[in-house]
């Protein structure tokens, strides 16, 4: 088999930044970043089809391919067991003579086509020819006879083994259905195939015990992010209660007054991280409560908490928000709308705007699409803007005021929990497009 060549990323990539950012126009992105470019290989990439299947206009699947090969091999054991049966019976009508007959004297024999036999040479030639011509026609009959079983019995036959070709791999469908479940929703699920201890069984439990290492590995991972920043909010919290009150002193110098207020947004700033990190361990999970939302209620909800930020930086918002029912929860649906319009409001332009909009997408599915304009950054940055303390570098990015750098990758993990997509696009002149869909109630 041809094998692919390796993939990798582009190097010396700069670290992306969180908010929505402008760009030179780059492919789309979905909430899977995209790999880099390949690198250079001596083989060619396998493509389907290739080889012994070249001719087939679609991919043969390895039913189809288990198909020809049991049909396949049935036929040509037909055609074998029939030149063998036409050679053998072909030699046992050779070695099968009549008996001798002899002309007697003045003895005259009018054959069916009229000639009239007078002698033993004659007799002896018709003889000959009339046993030839019978031996051609048996075999003739017993030849085309065989070959119409042939065909039948090889339509049946490849019948029989496109039947048993499916439950041979009807392990192997299963295995695939549960790993795309997986892949598709969270780690718990086990293939716990049942049957005789063969080789698919053996693949089946080797899958399962992959996925219980990666159950383990993700839960206590998440665990510790989750315990560490349980850990880390009670230091923060008196932190904060101790500034609050030494600010609250009037007997305060000017200089101590800006030091307490510089060490406030400090701790704010390192609040906001560990909260962050709580809700991205929290949300890395898949929503098992769910329940009907009115998307553009979320929306709207989470519009009016950013509208005095947006005030402030003199940015307008846009929104053309219609009703559309999504099924999931509603806090996290809001936390996506909320750090998508944050995103879109601090990483823009003064005089620039946000528009947000939800409604309706095919399969039943609900839409949010927030856009904004911004300052243009190179585009390979968009490939990097979903993952966590991932910043694009440039000098209007590195204000302590735009965040954590966990806001877009919080929503794409509560975008992948409820079983969504999400994809951000590049604005012709500047700014982005992130789109992102639910599935429906």
């Amino acid at each position: 088999m041809t094998t692919p060549p390796p993939v990798g990323g582009a190097p010396g990539t700069p670290a992306g930044g969180p908010g929505p950012l402008s760009s030179r126009p780059a492919p789309p992105r979905s909430d899977v970043p995209p790999l880099g470019a390949s690198r250079p290989a001596t083989a060619p990439p396998y493509q389907p089809g290739d080889g012994l299947f070249a001719w087939l206009s679609l991919r043969p699947t390895v039913r189809i391919r288990l198909t020809l090969l049991y049909g396949g091999m049935f036929l040509m054991a037909g055609v074998v067991l029939l030149l063998l049966t036409y050679y053998f019976v072909r030699q046992s009508m050779q070695s099968a003579q009549l008996p001798p007959l002899h002309l007697g004297p003045g003895v005259t024999i009018t054959t069916s086509d009229g000639s009239v036999i007078t002698s033993q040479a004659g007799l002896d030639q018709w003889l000959n020819h009339f046993q030839a011509r019978q031996d051609d026609e048996a075999l003739n009959t017993l030849l085309r006879k065989a070959l119409t079983a042939l065909v039948c019995l090889a339509v049946i036959a490849f019948a029989v083994g496109y039947a048993m070709a499916g439950r041979v791999l009807r392990p192997l469908g299963r295995i695939t259905r549960t790993a795309r479940e997986v892949a598709s929703s969270d780690l718990h699920r086990r293939i716990q195939l049942d049957g005789p201890d063969d080789e698919l069984k053996e693949l089946a439990d080797t899958f399962d015990e992959m996925l219980d290492r990666l159950d383990r590995s993700f839960d206590s991972q998440r665990r510790f992010v989750a315990n560490a920043s349980h850990e880390l909010r009670t230091p923060l919290a008196i932190n904060r209660t101790l500034l609050e009150v030494q600010l609250a002193d009037p007997e305060a110098s000017a200089d101590l007054q800006q030091l307490g207020r510089t060490l406030l947004a400090t701790n704010e700033r390192s609040e906001q991280l560990v909260e962050g990190l709580l809700l991205l361990a929290r949300s890395d999970n898949e929503i098992t409560e769910r329940r009907a939302v009115e998307f553009s209620e979320v929306a709207l909800r989470a519009l009016e908490q950013v509208r005095p930020e947006a005030v402030t930086r003199e940015v307008s918002l846009r929104p053309e928000l219609h009703p559309v029912t999504v099924f999931g929860n509603g806090v996290l649906l809001e936390r996506i709308a909320l750090n998508l319009l944050q995103n879109a409001v601090r990483y823009n332009t003064p005089d620039g705007w946000v528009e947000i909009s939800t409604s309706p997408a095919p399969g039943g599915a609900g839409e949010l699409v927030v856009s904004n304009t911004g300052p243009v950054v190179p585009g390979y940055e968009l490939e990097h803007i979903f993952e966590p303390f991932r910043r694009v570098k440039g000098a209007d990015r590195t204000r302590s005021d735009k965040g954590v750098g966990l806001g877009l990758s919080i929503v794409r993990s509560v975008v992948r929990a409820h079983g969504g997509s999400i994809e951000a696009v590049p604005r012709p002149g500047g700014g982005l497009t992130i789109k992102v869909r639910i599935p429906g109630a």
